[in-house]
């Protein structure tokens, strides 16, 4: 089972997040948009490809993207959904 603080430290290496550390991001925070951590469409691209490399799971229905990157805790459940299926 993948924590919040391994896919936050996940976060912050592939998408280069220097000045934040995973003890500075919510679980709850929104991924994208001007609050929470900020994320933009180019950055969605990065985070796919590293949930894909790190952990395994491939997120393929687009129609979902919406409700699995809303924030930490949403992808993390994903991820380990997808993990114990």
């Amino acid at each position: 089972m993948i924590t919040s603080d391994t896919l936050k430290n996940v976060l912050i290496k592939y998408l280069n997040l220097e000045d934040i550390t995973a003890d500075e991001i919510d679980d709850k925070d929104p991924l994208f948009g001007d609050e929470g951590i900020g994320l933009d469409s180019v950055d969605s691209i990065e985070l796919v490809l590293a949930i894909e490399k790190e952990f395994g799971v491939k997120i393929n229905d687009s129609k979902q993207y919406d409700v699995i990157f809303a924030s930490i805790e949403n992808l993390l459940k994903y991820i380990n959904d997808s993990n114990n299926s």
